[in-house]
């Protein structure tokens, strides 16, 4: 949520300026993990993603995140811009083909993506990293580089398996990138981290992906697909026009061609600057499409100073959340902590339970509690026709610009401490100014009305400048105080003006609510472990694999097989040499079945099932012609397995 709040922000200030803004933004739907995710599910993508986007509309929706349009890189804008897009690239020469050889995984039938592999880092050793970088030193790599790879789809080896790819011919754009980038486009601390890139060489940007693979097809090249990185930024195109096909208004090309003098924003992650600073906008030159006006990137969310983890219940789902506490204190927080530069943000939870009482309940909203109640009961509502501090209204009026370059520049924390000075100013005014005891003394009602008519103003122009942060308690404020908070009004106070009855405005948090928020998340973390992975019993150990059809199965040939020899294998612990008869045909098979029959002569005469169609595998032992059936974990627990009485060797298993 922070990306959505930090953009959200920036947005409403944006708009209470009077700028006009369109807030887009859509989930990104491809690649293979989703395609991983839905067969875990036993569903279709598309029924997948429809079913997470509900929820991500509803959460966004309920934090308050004011998106004009939110969409799907699985549209058929997207579809159509990508297209779009490709072309252009390969008719300008963009686009090269080569054979490759990939990591592939030989038990799931598919290559693997860069992070569907792990491995040692070549570049520090360390282990147990993902085939594209090293989270321990930052080494970026091939995962054919990766020391003992395994696949993290089915923990097999992977082999080298060629195929041809298309590339997207960074290089190309190398002088037009660095110019870019250090164009005030890019935070400096973004730009630093380009040139480290520039200065190890661009490299040709692989587009492909083969089949099996949730994505678009690229034309005129069956079982290729786009890379998921590829149509993930055209996205933002597919959704504008989505936005604009909707409203009728709004002229596309207006906003995307190369000349276009509007402006455009991205709001996004340290973990995916290397695709919007290097590939997305040489992507765009390269298809003449206009190139984004800046690019914001935040940093990470830890939880109580470490990252967070489903275990300690610090993996706070967004609805999680909602189910205990009001959206716009954790807009707060994050506000309160944000700044134009890309360090991590810690939400640690004590703090977060104080500074939002402390803040906004302690200084914002009892600024206007405890002059209302004066002002309801004593003037029927109406506020002074007069302030009573012209001087200290002007010194709130004049840190608008302040706040808002504080806005502009996204460094809200700036902007929040600001304001709460200001909240410190005005309440040190009405600690002085005491009506509680002035209302106590004849003859002064009007210098009763008039100190708490300030007061009121005063908690009207904070709330103003705290509408972008808080907009469900700013809806609430302008309910009281009878008038809309706009930014450019604050000049003029609210004078011989009627207020409505005050009401409670706003809760404190108790502790309490924080901590069942945690227990919850305990308990849907293991709740979510438990349905996926049964907590004992075989299962636990070996779960079932993924769904196969019928004809999957028919293509493993079973039979029923007599042992007419078992025997030790001279050089293996491991090993049995087994003959089996096939009702007229013997095969030698080796079997890793050796701890569970210390006595191999035991097996002789027995019944059991083998895989009569597996290749023949070749072995330093010999060759062996199939596989026999066993069950268990290993080890001394294997149990081979026996058919029924009245079966005969050469039966087959259906």
């Amino acid at each position: 949520m922070l990306e959505h709040i930090q953009a959200d922000v920036w947005v409403r200030f944006q708009r209470m300026r009077g700028n006009e803004v369109h807030f887009i933004c859509a989930d990104d739907a491809h690649g293979t993990p989703i395609m991983l995710k839905a067969q875990q599910l036993g569903i279709e993508p598309e029924q997948m993603i429809a079913a997470v986007s509900q929820e991500h509309q509803k959460d966004f929706s309920d934090f308050n995140i004011s998106y004009d349009n939110y969409h799907s890189t699985h549209s058929e804008e997207n579809r159509e811009l990508s297209s779009l897009i490709y072309g252009r690239l390969k008719e300008n020469g963009f686009i090269k083909n080569r054979t490759i050889s990939q990591l592939y995984d030989p038990e799931k039938g598919m290559f693997l993506p860069d992070r569907f592999v792990k491995g040692t880092c070549p570049k520090c050793k360390s282990p147990d990293q993902y085939g594209d970088n090293c989270e321990v030193c930052g080494a970026t790599y091939s995962p054919t580089e990766l020391i003992e790879p395994k696949s993290v789809v089915s923990g097999a080896t992977p082999i080298m398996r060629e195929s041809e790819h298309f590339f997207f011919d960074l290089p190309s754009f190398s002088e037009m990138l660095q110019a870019w980038t250090r164009s005030g486009a890019l935070q400096e601390q973004v730009a630093n981290k380009m040139q480290e890139w520039f200065e190890s060489g661009l490299q040709q940007w692989d587009i492909t992906r083969d089949a099996p693979y949730f994505g678009f097809e690229i034309p005129d090249a069956p079982g290729k697909y786009f890379y998921v990185w590829l149509d993930a930024p055209i996205g933002y195109m597919g959704s504008f026009k989505n936005l604009c096909d909707k409203r009728g208004d709004l002229g596309f090309d207006e906003f995307w061609r190369k000349d276009s003098s509007t402006e455009l924003y991205h709001f996004i992650g340290k973990d995916i600057v290397y695709f919007h600073s290097l590939f997305w906008p040489a992507m765009l030159e390269g298809s003449n499409f206009r190139k984004p006006s800046n690019v914001f990137v935040h940093g990470y969310v830890t939880v109580n100073g470490a990252k967070m983890s489903k275990s300690r219940g610090t993996f706070i789902q967004a609805r999680t959340y909602l189910d205990h506490l009001d959206a716009d204190c954790l807009r707060y927080y994050y506000a309160a902590k944000l700044s134009s530069r890309i360090d991590d943000i810690d939400l640690n939870l004590e703090d977060f339970v104080q500074r939002v009482n402390a803040d906004i309940v302690n200084k914002v909203v009892n600024l206007a509690s405890r002059n209302a109640g004066f002002i309801n009961k004593r003037f029927g509502g109406k506020l002074s026709e007069h302030l009573a501090d012209p001087a200290l209204y002007q010194t709130f009026v004049d840190a608008a610009d302040e706040i808002a370059q504080a806005y502009e520049s996204r460094e809200s924390g700036k902007a929040i401490r600001e304001i709460m000075a200001l909240a410190d100013l005005a309440n040190r005014y009405v600690d002085e100014q005491a009506p509680w005891v002035v209302a106590k003394q004849e003859g002064r009602d009007a210098d009763l009305q008039a100190i708490c008519s300030m007061g009121i103003n005063l908690f009207r122009v904070l709330m103003t400048y705290l509408k972008p942060v808080l907009p469900s308690l700013s809806e609430r404020t302008e309910a009281f105080l009878n008038t809309e908070l706009t930014w450019d009004s604050t000049s003029q106070p609210l004078l011989d003006h009627q207020v409505n009855a005050f009401k409670a405005l706003f809760n404190r948090i108790e502790m309490t609510k924080v901590e069942a928020m945690i227990e919850e998340g305990k308990a849907a973390a293991a709740a979510a472990v438990a349905a996926s992975k049964p907590a004992t019993g075989p299962l636990a150990d070996e779960p079932i694999q993924d769904t196969i059809t019928f004809d999957d199965f028919a293509k493993v040939d079973m039979r029923i097989a007599e042992i007419k020899s078992a025997e030790f294998v001279e050089g293996s612990d491991k090993l049995l040499k087994l003959m089996l008869d096939l009702g007229g045909e013997t095969r030698q098979v080796f079997s890793g079945i050796r701890s569970a029959y210390p006595d191999p002569s035991v097996l002789v005469g027995r019944l059991t099932v083998m895989v009569a169609n597996l290749a023949p595998r070749k072995m330093r032992f010999g060759m062996s012609e199939g596989m026999v059936m066993a069950a268990g974990p290993g080890g001394k627990d294997i149990f081979l397995l026996s058919p029924d009485s009245g079966a005969q060797p050469g039966h087959q298993v259906k």
